[in-house]
């Protein structure tokens, strides 16, 4: 009876479907355990052999928290809103919902074939207008809180109503927009209904600014920053550019320090800790206002080292900065604006990478010193982002690198305030300098008492205050998409409003094209029916609005980043139809227990997602301020890449070994035309393009055309993409499964090589022959020897071992050794095969269930118990002593490890092997360390 893996595999497939075998229970006996993988976006393309790593080495663990008697939470679903659907509509015409339901189609066939151990009753996917209602609903919770810095959480927007009616504003501690007006409680009362609504808008938690984003004209929508590479976008490579746009903006900043203190509650890897720190950027200081010569203008500088303001030359500003069109003279204005110009066509992340480049424009203006009354010119330099801090920095020559090479480079002065301090050099590298600054209050001080004093002088005039600051930003929420989740708004007399939540879903309508209209507005503009009846409470066709009680839509749509930052919430209830999820779920499930995925996500989805869960715990709707207790980050795995070589300027293809001195041109071929032996299929490849079909190829003298092969990225531009699918089909997805644990440890970066999975391949054929004979099940019930004990146990020792600290690669060589020992000791004991079978299920699921199948059990290998190891099966009883004679071994005799040193003595003197080697001779001593060795001295 041979091991059929397609036939064993669809069978057990089928049984987990039918019998929901994975399902898990919102209220159980058990202890709980949820485990959770990053829900994939499913692309066009389909999985290949690197994306299932995560979810295989979940699926173990997940497995094998069942056999440990958890009720176990391990769901799936799809990230389905995002770019390439819509881009792929624009271009074929077909609705982003059907090729997003395609895709998840093939995802779905393709995660079935791995056998992964899913919940898929709890699936969830973004653009489900039942799943995006919740999202909507969450996006109203925001919109109706503040942020109180005196109880340090979120509060509902009535609560700080009530202090606008009852004291003003004027003692109300808030994260609020910086130019909020001071009122009283009897001014608040006589302002129009308008007016109140754009005060308290600058102090919801979501709230519409005019904000500098990267606007791509071609994709015609927004974009975030990592969704920028060098100065163009990830998706089509297409020119990015700063534009200041109304925006609906997330308040995350008002989290920025408890998303720092949360890192430190949280297991997750250190260097995606150390991203989020930095991203979040906290930093002490003093924020120093500078007057505007000639206007009435302040500029307003964060700085953290306050205690060199008397090394202040200049001033810079972001090009994007309010007070440049304002401040700049005319004799400049045509130079500043072709700078602005050139500005906006880099990306933020470019600006701040490009160390190297000076670049700046005076503006014509002065700033006045707060201590000294000098005046100080004012750049623009677009190494100031205007997101960051207030936009504007003092430069301080002697005491910054980038600042001294600036005013270097354009011929600015240079003061020096530092003693002893060379100021070609950085000043900064020992912070406890001297500053002997021009002034009475700061000579001879410190770095820390001058901090301290400075601050203590610019409160006393006025001129400034000590502050923390974070580099963090408020999050843009808008795009200018069609494929993401509507925003519930409707505006009237400009100002949002909240469609209630008893209407939600507000489902995304029909449009004929899904880019931008004719003059600008989102694709949403396209749109005939979206307009908002506040009397039938529904969206009604366009040509309703009256403004009276049928009001026009919000034409944005949320980013990718609003349905998964809670995602993980919903999977605890994602049938629920009257809450985002009940409080009996999330009160049992509580939080992530396990989540694995990728570490790009560090600033962006992990960061957003802590953010909304601190804001839900705020709000009494979760237990936890934290989602995930452990994150780990598996690695990439490579893919092995084909390159062809063509003569430059020629259609002419070379063999690798053949090239010599040619000048030629690496070409990445496809995988699938190059064999084991790096041999080209000529004929594939020429028909692959038509621009190969009259190719020319310099082989061999054996006709053989070979390529050289390269590791890189696994990626279907490479043309190096492995189908899970085929692997599958070819040694199946238990092969599959054990050759990308055996790759190496799961956070490390591994090169897939096909060609290594036939060796495990080979290791379940042997272990199906431990339980299968020419006429099946081949098991007794015989007592197992003392060695087959020895095996079974030190596997499960190490197995535990391993799976608790996520070694999954190391598990698998232990099966091999396992499987070795026990086909040479021949062992068939039921008593040894039957948990042998639990320890590889979490690994190799399908055949694990066959066999245990065959061996007699009606019910899935998931419900057995994990074996109990038992030291005692691996104390050795004896010794195999090895025996000397004059120091050299001769042989070993195997005695009882409790025998006292005259025991072992006469044992060995009493062995026939001992009186051959003596041949009646007396020895002069017997040398015994028990345990060890015995040495006869003849």
């Amino acid at each position: 009876m041979q091991y059929n893996h397609l036939e064993i595999e669809k069978k057990w497939q089928e049984y987990w479907a039918n019998k929901a075998t994975f399902k898990a229970e919102n209220n159980a006996d058990k202890p709980k355990y949820y485990v959770l993988d990053m829900f994939p976006y499913p692309s066009g393309a389909g999985l290949h052999v690197g994306h299932p790593l995560g979810y295989i080495a979940s699926d173990i663990y997940a497995r094998y928290k069942r056999h440990k008697g958890f009720n176990v939470l391990h769901p799936q679903g799809y990230d389905s809103f995002g770019l390439p659907a819509e881009q792929y509509a624009i271009q074929t015409g077909q609705h982003p919902a059907k090729t997003t339901e395609e895709n998840i189609k093939t995802y779905r066939k393709q995660l079935d074939k791995i056998g992964f151990s899913f919940d898929w009753s709890r699936e969830v996917r973004t653009s489900d207008p039942n799943y995006y209602k919740w999202t909507q609903w969450i996006f109203i919770q925001l919109f109706n809180s503040w942020y109180n810095k005196d109880t340090d959480k979120a509060e509902d927007i009535t609560t700080l109503l009530d202090k606008f009616k009852t004291e003003g504003n004027a003692g109300v501690n808030a994260v609020c927009d910086e130019d909020v007006t001071i009122f009283s409680a009897d001014e608040w009362k006589n302002f129009s209904d308008k007016k109140q609504q754009e005060i308290v808008l600058q102090y919801r938690l979501t709230y519409l600014s005019d904000t500098e984003v990267n606007w791509c004209p071609a994709l015609g929508t927004v974009l975030a920053n990592d969704e920028i590479v060098n100065g163009v976008s990830e998706r089509g490579g297409h020119p990015v550019v700063r534009k200041k746009m109304t925006q609906w903006s997330m308040r995350i900043s008002a989290y920025a320090q408890r998303l720092l203190d949360g890192l430190q509650t949280i297991d997750w890897p250190q260097p995606l800790k150390d991203s989020q720190i930095n991203w979040i950027g906290r930093s002490q200081g003093a924020m120093v206002s500078f007057d505007v010569a000639a206007h009435d203008a302040k500029i307003d500088v964060f700085t953290t080292r306050p205690d060199t303001i008397f090394g202040v030359s200049f001033m810079t500003l972001a090009p994007e900065h309010e007070l440049v069109a304002k401040i700049t003279t005319p004799e400049q204005k045509q130079v500043v604006q072709a700078y602005i110009e050139a500005t906006a066509k880099r990306s933020e992340r470019d600006r701040m990478a490009d160390v190297k480049t000076i670049s700046g424009v005076f503006t014509g203006a002065y700033a006045l010193h707060p201590f000294t009354g000098k005046q100080v010119p004012i750049w623009i330099g677009d190494y100031v982002l205007a997101g960051y801090g207030t936009g504007a920095v003092m430069a301080v020559p002697c005491g910054d690198q980038r600042d001294y090479d600036f005013a270097k480079y354009f011929g600015i002065e240079i003061p020096n305030i530092f003693a002893d301090v060379d100021i070609s050099e950085e000043a900064f590298a020992d912070k406890e300098k001297t500053v002997l600054a021009h002034s009475d209050f700061l000579n001879g001080l410190n770095y820390k008492k001058g901090m301290k004093t400075v601050i203590y002088e610019l409160e006393k005039r006025g001129v400034g205050y000590g502050k923390i600051n974070y580099r963090l930003r408020d999050a843009v929420f808008s795009r200018q998409r069609y494929w993401g989740e509507p925003f519930p708004v409707y505006y009237k007399d400009g100002m949002p409003q909240m469609i209630q939540e008893k209407y939600l879903p507000i489902v995304l309508p029909q449009v004929e094209k899904y880019l931008p209209t004719e003059d600008g507005k989102p694709p949403l503009g396209n749109a005939e029916v979206w307009a908002w009846s506040s009397t039938d409470n529904k969206v009604v066709n366009n040509d309703l609005i009256d403004n009276e009680t049928v009001f026009p839509i919000e034409l944005n749509t949320m980013p990718g980043w609003a349905g998964s930052s809670w995602y993980f919430n919903r999977y605890m209830d994602s049938n629920n139809d009257t809450q985002f999820v009940s409080k009996q779920a999330v009160n049992y499930w509580k939080e992530v227990d396990l989540y694995i995925g990728g570490s790009e996500h560090a600033t962006g989805h992990l960061l957003y997602a802590r953010f909304w869960q601190k804001f839900l715990f705020d709000k009494g709707l979760i237990p936890v301020d934290e989602f995930a207790k452990k994150l780990i980050n598996q690695g990439m795995i490579l893919g092995t890449s084909a390159f062809v070589y063509r003569v430059e300027g020629t259609n002419t293809f070379v063999s690798k070994e053949l090239i010599e001195n040619k000048k030629v041109q690496p070409i990445h071929a496809d995988v699938s035309f190059v064999n084991a032996s790096d041999e080209l299929d000529i004929e594939a490849f020429k028909n692959w393009r038509p621009e190969f079909n009259n190719a020319q190829f310099i082989t061999q003298e054996d006709g053989v055309f070979r390529v050289s092969r390269e590791v890189e990225k696994m990626s279907k531009s490479k043309y190096n993409v492995v189908n899970p699918d085929l692997i599958c089909e070819e040694f199946g997805a238990d092969s599959l499964r054990l050759f990308e644990m055996f790759l190496g440890p799961l956070e490390q970066t591994k090169p897939w090589k096909t060609s290594g999975i036939s060796g495990v391949y080979s290791f379940l054929k042997k272990l199906w022959r431990l339980y299968i004979g020419k006429n099946g099940i081949n098991v007794s019930d015989v007592e197992p020897t003392k060695d087959e004990f020895k095996t079974l146990h030190k596997t499960i020792k190490k197995v535990e071992e391993d799976i608790e600290n996520f070694s999954f690669n190391t598990s698998v060589s232990t099966f091999m050794i396992a499987v070795n020992e026990l086909t040479a000791l021949q062992c068939n004991k039921r008593a040894i095969l039957e948990p042998l079978l639990v320890l590889i299920s979490p690994y190799a699921p399908h055949i694990a269930e066959e066999l245990w199948n065959q061996l007699g059990h009606n019910e899935s290998i998931s419900t057995a118990a994990f074996p109990k190891f038992e030291e005692k099966y691996l104390v050795e009883s004896s010794k195999n002593y090895p025996i000397s004679f004059n120091g050299k071994m001769r042989f070993t005799i195997e005695l009882p490890l409790d025998m006292d040193k005259q025991e072992i003595e006469k044992a060995v003197m009493a062995n026939e092997k001992t009186q051959q080697q003596l041949q009646g001779r007396v020895p002069k001593k017997v040398i015994v360390v028990p345990g060890k060795i015995v040495n006869i001295v003849g």
